[in-house]
């Protein structure tokens, strides 16, 4: 059987950094109308290689060819990718917060009226429009900056749709956003293709890889390793390629009798200091050295919420007591919180977590100076920025870690990290709890969940929905539990007994 002519190839493609290979000789090509996922751990190349195909690195800066319906393209930059019908949605996204969503979709190819000035009705119109086409609920009039970060995600895909572009490059596009709004893309995905539009997809979430791609190329330390038909493959597979290695258990929660009880909260409630609206009620649990308490629920629940107030960074508790080690614990700064023994790692690492512009030793000493060398880690002067998502996490984790707490708070620690990195970061939990530490784990993913908490808190609309061991755990049980106190849904969900 004749194999399709490819829309677009690369052959021998290589990018260096400062000497650093980030490709080396990639082969890889695109079937007109296909979904092709790329996969890889952080730092194989995925991003580099969108990058060169979206002219974000122009021609000269790499070695090899680009070609596209059988023509070389020597893109020198995003605006000739553009003209190619080449369009690319990073994982930062580039929207201007202060404009409406019709400005931000049209900016810089603003219909014009006869007179020469913007037609900002046909802006509107056709905003709404192609919000209506691909079913997505946003406000056309809406102030990006007000928005979610799922709906700008969902904005600048819109975005680069209303360029009717051939090949739409997705670089983690679901990786901030909530259940409902991944099945909206992922249907957009699907319209996409039934037209014969070409979608590269690069996503750690295999599920979703499975789901939509009719390929699949893996890249692995800047090489093209395979490219293989999903439909022939497994998620084994694809991981294997990936790191090299079988990766068996991916959750090797090393489980041991529980110690003392480190941390207690009885009765919580709190509020937003701004807006006075009670995001916890009558939140009652305790953290024991030596496991890991998994703290689950909807988007909205509390649980970000929840781990902020306990690092003094968020909230006006109304009600209720936290004990630190018997000892009353009430933090009014972050500084009180690790000064007492209690660690947080953030949700968003690059807001929170990280100086960006500065190096991997800035970064580190932000924590402890002093044990800066004993880190482990190498390249002290590369810039944070530079890293790859699961290396930033990882220079997180080694800055958090150097303060020695003794209850350390993980929220969503393995988001946007790729398979062997997660690995990694959960068998540093291991390491954590074999010290007598305490770790609270925020999770969305329920297999992470019930596969490194010893016991799980759902949190339901702000309020524990329900307790349980790690036997009483499924993932039914969880759900149900996440839903408990929002409406239509049962509130006489079990509670386990504190001891």
């Amino acid at each position: 059987m004749t194999e399709p002519v490819p829309l677009l190839q690369v052959q021998n493609l290589s990018k260096h950094f400062a000497g650093v290979a980030a490709l080396e000789r990639v082969g890889f090509d695109l079937r007109a109308g296909e979904v092709h996922a790329l996969c890889g751990e952080n730092g194989a190349g995925k991003s580099t290689l969108i990058k060169v195909l979206s002219g974000v690195w122009p021609h000269g800066t790499y070695a090899g060819t680009v070609t596209l319906a059988g023509r070389e393209v020597r893109f020198r930059s995003t605006a000739e990718a553009a003209r190619a019908g080449i369009a690319a949605i990073h994982q930062e996204l580039a929207l201007v917060p202060d404009m409406t969503v019709a400005e931000n979709i049209y900016l810089g190819a603003e219909p014009r009226t006869w007179g020469g000035t913007i037609n900002w009705n046909k802006v509107y119109a056709d905003t709404e429009g192609l919000l209506r086409e691909y079913g997505i609920a946003v406000d056309s009039g809406a102030r990006v900056g007000e928005l979610g970060v799922g709906q700008q995600q969902l904005v600048e895909i819109v975005k680069a749709l209303s360029k009717r572009s051939r090949i739409l490059l997705l670089d983690e596009p679901t990786a901030a956003l909530t259940d409902s709004d991944v099945e909206t893309l992922l249907g957009i995905v699907q319209q996409l293709r039934s037209r014969g539009i070409t979608c590269v997809y690069i996503s750690h979430k295999l599920g979703e890889v499975f789901r939509v791609a009719d390929r699949i190329t893996v890249l692995r330390d800047g090489r093209s390793i395979v490219t293989v038909a999903s439909a022939g493959s497994t998620r084994q597979d694809i991981i294997r390629h990936m790191v090299g290695r079988e990766i068996t258990d991916f959750f090797p929660r090393v489980r041991s009798a529980p110690g003392p009880v480190l941390m207690e909260l009885s009765g919580v409630s709190v509020a937003d200091p701004r807006s006075g609206r009670m995001v916890l009620r009558d939140v009652s649990c305790n953290i024991r050295a030596g496991e890991v308490l998994g703290i689950g629920g909807l988007m909205g629940a509390g649980r970000t919420e929840l781990l902020l107030h306990l690092f003094g960074a968020f909230g006006r508790r109304v009600a209720g007591n936290v004990t630190l080690t018997g000892v009353p614990y009430q933090p009014h700064t972050p500084a009180d919180a690790m000064a007492r023994g209690v660690a947080l790692v953030s949700e968003d690492r690059k807001r929170y977590g990280l100086v960006l512009d500065q190096s991997v030793g800035f970064n580190l000493s932000l924590a402890s100076l002093r044990q800066v060398a004993r880190a482990g880690l190498t390249g002290l002067d590369s810039a944070v920025a530079a890293l790859s998502g699961g290396n930033q996490q990882k220079v997180v984790l080694g800055k958090t870690l150097l303060c020695a707490p003794g209850v350390v708070l993980l929220d969503e620690p393995t988001r946007g990290i790729d398979v062997g990195a997660k690995v990694e970061v959960y068998e540093l939990v291991n390491r954590l709890t074999g010290a007598g530490k305490a770790v609270v784990l925020v999770s969305s993913e329920m297999p992470e969940l019930l596969g490194m908490s010893d016991r799980i808190m759902m949190l339901s609309a702000g309020q524990v929905g329900g307790c349980f061991t790690h036997a009483e755990a499924t993932p039914e049980r969880l759900l149900t539990a996440a839903m408990a106190f929002h409406s239509g849904f049962p509130k006489d969900t079990p509670h386990e007994e504190k001891h």
